[in-house]
């Protein structure tokens, strides 16, 4: 099965209709509409929204025995002001899809045109419009949704572009591909004063000073090490801005960054401790949370194998340079119940990186990723 020029045309124009109504995450209600409507015509046998937030299912059966295939995009933007000048700039303030996460959804669509027009032989193929991926709490709410249990899937598959790798080649490897990471914010709390008089206060400013150097310090070991861990003080907010208060209350935020999970349990033990030991020394109370959390991406060997077979038959160069990469992703979580592996297409070595405000996703990306996907699920289900 082939996409037309029609079909390519149609998608094109569909992914610039995505691009200029981005919804950033948790937010992707009327996006997941278009979803629905645009794959309305492809028949398929059942739909699903409302998975884990915004998420869309939508399956294709064969009506025959064999296994569910699971192909996942994203549905989310970024609140980043769009400076890319093209003529479907986002026409939303502040918002944009600087991740391409449009284009990734537009390829499942053309699935969604294929499979319409001729199911599988065997199982099924699950398309998963997921929410909320630059957050992290995405793939985890879908997961975790009682309905999920209906699609849970045997394999699970995933694509990202990637600037910086030539134009239409694909970065595959088995094992890691993308960080485990959370952010962490360590709350410290004293008692104000007057500034004349801060000795009868408590300040968090000694236990800040000493924790800034002291985080990044807990890593270790070289990013090609699977116990490499790294630690990025990201913010830091202490008393209010005026000139009469000493203060008694301070925020430090640090993003915690590992190859394995083991490793990430590892290293949170280390940066808790650490801050109950300098808060403990200053007079302080001291409170930990946790947000935007990843578990790494790692790709399963027999997943791998497949997507492998589908590069050869399509003659798509691939290589395993860059990966794994520090930045997370996710998807991981969908391997924690099925085979899955993620491949990432090359978008063009001087394209703009992924997040910088005058990215778009190149259009010429959509037919290429779209066959790589149904030659797997061909090959995995006839």
């Amino acid at each position: 099965m082939t996409l037309t020029n029609r079909d390519l045309v149609e998608l094109t124009e569909w992914r610039r209709k995505l691009h200029r109504q981005p919804e950033i995450s948790n937010e992707e209600e009327k996006t997941a509409r278009e979803v629905v409507d645009f794959l309305a015509d492809t028949g398929p046998d059942k739909v699903l929204t409302g998975l884990g937030g915004h998420g869309v299912a939508a399956v294709y059966d064969s009506g025959e025995a064999g296994p569910t295939v699971l192909f996942r995009s994203e549905l989310d933007a970024l609140p980043i002001h769009e400076l890319s000048g093209v003529p479907h700039a986002s026409q939303v303030p502040g918002k944009s899809h600087m991740c391409g996460h449009d284009g990734h959804t537009t390829i499942l669509a053309a699935l969604g045109r294929q499979f319409g027009r001729q199911r599988p032989a065997r199982g099924r193929v699950v398309l998963m419009f997921q929410p909320a991926e630059e957050t992290g709490n995405g793939a985890a709410g879908v997961v975790a949704d009682p309905r999920f249990g209906e699609i849970q899937p045997d394999f699970a598959f995933s694509l990202h572009n990637l600037p910086g790798v030539p134009f239409g080649e694909v970065r595959l490897k088995a094992g890691t591909v993308n960080c485990a990471s959370r952010g962490m914010r360590i709350v410290l709390e004293g008692k104000t004063a007057h500034s004349s008089m801060p000795e009868t206060g408590v300040s968090p400013m000694l236990a800040v000073s000493e924790l800034m150097p002291r985080l990044p310090a807990l890593g270790r070991g070289s990013f090609a090490d699977d116990d490499f861990g790294m630690v990025t003080v990201t913010h830091c907010a202490m008393g209010e801005a005026v000139f009469g208060i000493a203060p008694g209350y301070a925020e430090v935020w640090a993003t915690l960054r590992t190859r394995r999970d083991e490793r990430m349990a590892e290293l949170v033990a280390a940066a808790e401790a650490l801050a109950a030991k300098i808060a403990a020394e200053h007079g302080l109370s001291v409170r930990c949370d946790y947000h935007e959390i990843f578990v790494a991406s790692v790709n399963a060997p027999d997943a791998v194998e497949h997507l492998n077979r589908a590069l050869d038959e399509e003659g798509v160069s691939r290589g395993e340079e860059a990966l794994p990469m520090r930045a997370s992703e996710d998807f991981g979580i969908f391997g924690h119940n099925a085979k899955s592996a993620m491949f990432f297409l090359g978008a063009g070595e001087r394209y703009p990186a992924l997040h910088n405000p005058d990215y778009d996703f190149p259009d010429d990306l959509i037919p290429i990723g779209s066959r790589i996907f149904m030659r797997t699920a061909r090959n995995l289900l006839g």
